[in-house]
Parts: C-alpha cells; sequence; structure tokens
C-alpha cells in the first residue's frame, strides 16, 4: 500500500512542479497565469463540447502510451511510436481504399488490423536490432520514426496521391460507408472505446497471467530469464511488435475515423505525447486511460489560448515538455537520498524492510570447520 501512495504522489507532486514552472513561463512571458489555466480547463474540459474534443484526441493517445508502456515492462525505452502510427494509418488507408471495400465491418476490421500489423513489423524491427545487433532500441525507435514519416511523406506525394487533393496531398478518401462509427453514449468516435478495451486488456494480461510476469522478469534480470528457460530474444522482439501495434492501430483509427484518408495530418505528435504519458502513468496500462484524457485535454486548450489571449497554440506544448521534464526528474529523486526525505515528509514508511543476513551454522566434523 505504501508503494501505492508513492507511486501516486511523486507523479502528482511533477505536474504540480511543472504547472508551476508553466505559471512562472507565461508570466515571463506577459499572460496572466490564472487566467491561462482557467482558459486551460475550459478549453479542455469545460463544456460538452470540450469534453468531446478532450477524449476524441485522448483516443490515440491511449494507444501510443501503451506503444511505450508494453515495451518498458521488458526494460525496453521505444520513443518511436510516430512512425508506426503514420505508417498504420497509410496501412489502413490502402486498404481501406483498395481492400474488401463491399463490406463495411470487414472493411473496418481489415483497416484496423492491417495498421497494427504494420505497426508490430515496424517497431518490433528495433527489438530485433537490440536482440540480434545490440542496437540501442532507443536510438533504432527515434531513427525509423523519421524514416516512417518519410515514407508517409513519399507515398501520399507521389504513387498513392489523389490528383483531386491539390493543396494538400492525400491518398484517395475512404468510402463513407467504411468510416468508423460514433462510440455509444458519447460523441466521440469508435476509436475512444477501442483504446479503452486494449489497454484493459494490456493491464489484465500484465498483471495476472504467466505472459506478464514473464515479461517483468526478462524486463527485471535477463540473465535470470535465461536461466529459468525463457528466451530472452523472442520476449523482447515480442514486447516491441505488442506495442508497435498499438501505435499502429492509433494511426489506423486516426485514418478510419478522422481524416478519411492518409495524409500530413498524421504527423500530429501523438506518437511523441505518447512519451510523456506512459512515464506520467509509470507504464501502467490502466492509468494510461486517465493520463491520455488529462493531455487531450491539454491539447484541446490550445486554440482557446489563441484565440482568447493570442497566445501560440504550440504553448501547451511548452507545458507537456515540462512535465515531461519534472516526471524524469521524479525518476531520479525515487533513486536517490531524496526518497527518505519525501517517506518522511509524506509519512510513508519503506516498502520492504531490511532483511536480515542468515544465521551461520557451525558444523564440527573430525579434521575441519565446515559453515553451512
Amino acid at each position: 500500500m505504501n508503494t501505492t501512495l508513492e507511486r501516486i504522489l511523486v507523479p502528482l507532486g511533477a505536474v504540480v512542479v511543472s504547472l508551476l514552472l508553466f505559471a512562472l513561463f507565461v508570466a515571463l512571458a506577459g499572460y496572466p497565469p490564472l487566467d491561462v489555466f482557467a482558459l486551460l480547463y475550459k478549453g479542455g474540459f469545460g463544456s460538452s463540447f470540450s469534453w468531446n474534443n478532450s477524449l476524441q484526441r485522448a483516443a490515440p493517445l491511449i494507444l501510443t502510451g501503451l506503444a511505450v508502456a508494453i515495451p518498458a515492462r521488458a526494460g525496453l525505452v521505444i520513443i518511436g511510436g510516430e512512425g508506426a502510427m503514420v505508417l498504420g494509418g497509410l496501412a489502413a488507408a490502402i486498404v481501406g481504399v483498395w481492400g474488401p471495400t463491399h463490406i463495411s465491418l470487414v472493411a473496418q476490421i481489415a483497416m484496423l488490423f492491417s495498421g497494427a500489423l504494420i505497426g508490430a513489423i515496424w517497431i518490433g524491427l528495433c527489438g530485433w536490432m537490440r536482440h540480434a545487433r545490440g542496437i540501442n532500441e532507443t536510438i533504432s525507435s527515434l531513427l525509423m520514426a523519421y524514416i516512417g514519416i518519410a515514407l508517409l511523406n513519399h507515398f501520399v506525394e507521389g504513387p498513392l496521391k489523389d490528383p483531386n487533393s491539390l493543396n494538400k496531398p492525400s491518398t484517395p478518401p475512404i468510402p463513407d460507408a467504411n468510416m468508423l462509427g460514433l462510440t455509444p453514449g458519447f460523441d466521440v468516435h469508435m476509436g475512444l472505446l477501442i483504446g479503452v478495451v486494449v489497454a484493459l486488456i494490456a493491464w489484465a494480461v500484465l498483471r495476472f497471467t504467466t505472459l506478464g510476469f514473464s515479461l517483468k522478469i526478462v524486463g527485471g534480470n535477463p540473465r535470470a530469464a535465461q536461466l529459468a528457460g525463457l528466451r530472452v530474444g523472442r520476449w523482447i522482439i515480442g514486447a516491441c511488435a505488442a506495442g508497435g501495434a498499438a501505435a499502429g492501430l492509433s494511426g489506423a483509427i486516426e485514418v478510419a475515423a478522422v481524416h478519411g484518408s492518409a495524409n500530413a495530418s498524421l504527423i500530429s505528435g501523438y506518437g511523441n505525447a505518447g512519451i510523456l504519458i506512459a512515464f506520467m502513468a509509470r507504464h501502467n496500462p490502466l492509468a494510461i486511460i486517465p493520463v491520455a484524457v488529462l493531455i487531450g485535454g491539454i491539447g484541446a486548450a490550445g486554440g482557446m489560448l489563441q484565440r482568447r489571449l493570442d497566445m501560440p497554440d504550440a504553448t501547451v506544448i511548452v507545458l507537456q515538455g515540462m512535465a515531461f521534464i519534472a516526471i524524469l526528474a521524479s525518476e531520479a529523486v525515487m533513486g536517490s537520498p531524496w526518497r527518505r526525505i519525501a517517506q518522511r515528509l509524506w509519512g510513508i514508511e519503506p516498502a520492504t524492510a531490511p532483511i536480515a543476513p542468515a544465521p551461520v551454522t557451525v558444523v564440527a566434523k573430525s579434521s575441519s570447520l565446515e559453515v553451512a
């Protein structure tokens, strides 16, 4: 229970610090911090329209957060979800236009599956390079993201360009009958429900199954995992593929529910925001859901800041960056002597008591002494 409380309080403290830094930033820029925070709340959560806008943004963020959180259970840091997302959207657009378009349900499933498959292959390659060649997965996933974005631009501006898309090159539009509908009870597309269901499944698998336990062993001590008979390479590749599938699925949902075609709008930064979400949620798939809603609401409020205070709508990205830095700093605090100070301030006892050394038994023999 103490560990659970600490895992909640430390990220919350980091968020508070980031808000204070952001208040100082906007004050130095000449804007009233209280008005900025009021507009952030109003733009993200102040009305039903704001809630719908925030939830629509949260739908892909849940999945891009999982793209970081699932590999993290295997001790991997994947930050290239943006590339898998845009390629997943491109695959969904291709299948939606030239695939099985006669039956809507079949076309929708095919689009979602193709996006998840391409994302799994793309990030799975990072896991393979880590295992087979010892290439750092953080660097490889970042470089693969740039390659994925370049491939999207190449295809939508070249071989797959719709001749009717003049000012904004894109693939041909998906038939309206094959677009994803709304989530029951919400004025938000079905991507929200899909993201929540995938997050719940990921949480249950990682929490209650032998698959999740094995993945935790691999991430904690690969050598011990090998001695236990686990094929570490397969688990590393599988974790990356699962995370990539989530990112690719988010891109497919954006195409099949929002844009209706693949274009430069897919490069929206959702994959990068997923890194912040995963770290704020401490790689817990269940906690990713509310954190994604929070970040989605902050992103949705950018337009209101621009309209009311004439601030750049990218101001919210500054807040996200400050929150990310504060979260990383909190991770360092938890592993330092400051942790004991925080535990005393919060009244939290150490999670585990020191382990007493095992008693030493001296066994006497005729000609020697043995220590048992």
